[in-house]
C-alpha cells in the first residue's frame, strides 16, 4: 500500500543532537523547519533542544509550526528549561520513542547526524523493505553527507545482500526546494 495524496500531514525527522562541522547542515535544517511550518506539516522529532534537532524545532516554531518532540524520560535531564516544542511526549525507553515517532508520522526525512540518526533511518528502511510500512523515506543529502551510505547500499546490492525486489525504497534530495516539492506532490 502506498500513500495517496493529502496524506503527508506530519513528517518524522531524524537528525543530530550536534550541528556538525559544516555550516550548511544548520542552515539547510533551519530552512527545512521554516518550510515545513509554512506548509502546515507537523514535525515529529526526537525532542532535543541541541544541535540540528534544536535548530529544526526553533525554526519551525518561529513560523508558528507544530512541533512534536518524543523523548525518553532519561534524556529530559539534558534539556534546557526553554520549551521548544508544541507537544512533548515522554516515553520510558528509546524503543518506545521510535515506535511513537513512527506511529505519528506520515513520512520520514533523515538529515545529517550520528549513530542514533543512522540507526533510526536504517530501521525505518528495514521496516519498509519488509512491508511493515509504506510511508515515504527521504534522505536530505546536505553537501553530500549521505554519499558513504549510498555507496554502501550500492555495494550491498552488488554483493546480493540486498536482492532484487527487496530494495529499500527511498528518495534522495540535495536541497529544501526539491524536497518540499516532493512532499507537496503528495499533498495536492
Amino acid at each position: 500500500m502506498s500513500l495517496t495524496r493529502n496524506q503527508i500531514n506530519s513528517i518524522c525527522i531524524f537528525c543530530g543532537s550536534g550541528v556538525g562541522e559544516n555550516p550548511k547542515f544548520a542552515a539547510q535544517t533551519e530552512e527545512l523547519g521554516r518550510s515545513l511550518a509554512i506548509a502546515g506539516i507537523e514535525i515529529i522529532y526526537g525532542g532535543g533542544d541541541m544541535g540540528l534537532m534544536g535548530t529544526l524545532a526553533k525554526s519551525a516554531l518561529k513560523k508558528n509550526g507544530i512541533v512534536t518532540g518524543v523523548i525518553p524520560e532519561f534524556l529530559l535531564k539534558y534539556q534546557s528549561e526553554t520549551e521548544i516544542v508544541t507537544n512533548q511526549i515522554v516515553t520510558k525507553t528509546m524503543h518506545e520513542r521510535k515506535s511513537k515517532m513512527y506511529e505519528l508520522a506520515d513520512g520520514f526525512i533523515a538529515l545529517p547526524g550520528g549513530i542514533g540518526t543512522l540507526e533510526e533511518l536504517i530501521e525505518t528502511m528495514t521496516w519498509e523493505q519488509l512491508g511493515q510500512h509504506s510511508k515515504p523515506i527521504y534522505l536530505f543529502n546536505i553537501d553530500n553527507f549521505w554519499a558513504p551510505l549510498l555507496s554502501l547500499l550500492e555495494k550491498m546490492k552488488h554483493e546480493k545482500f540486498i536482492r532484487k525486489g527487496l530494495e529499500a525504497n527511498f528518495k534522495t534530495f540535495e536541497n529544501v526546494e526539491e524536497l518540499m516539492n516532493q512532499i507537496a506532490s503528495l499533498r495536492c
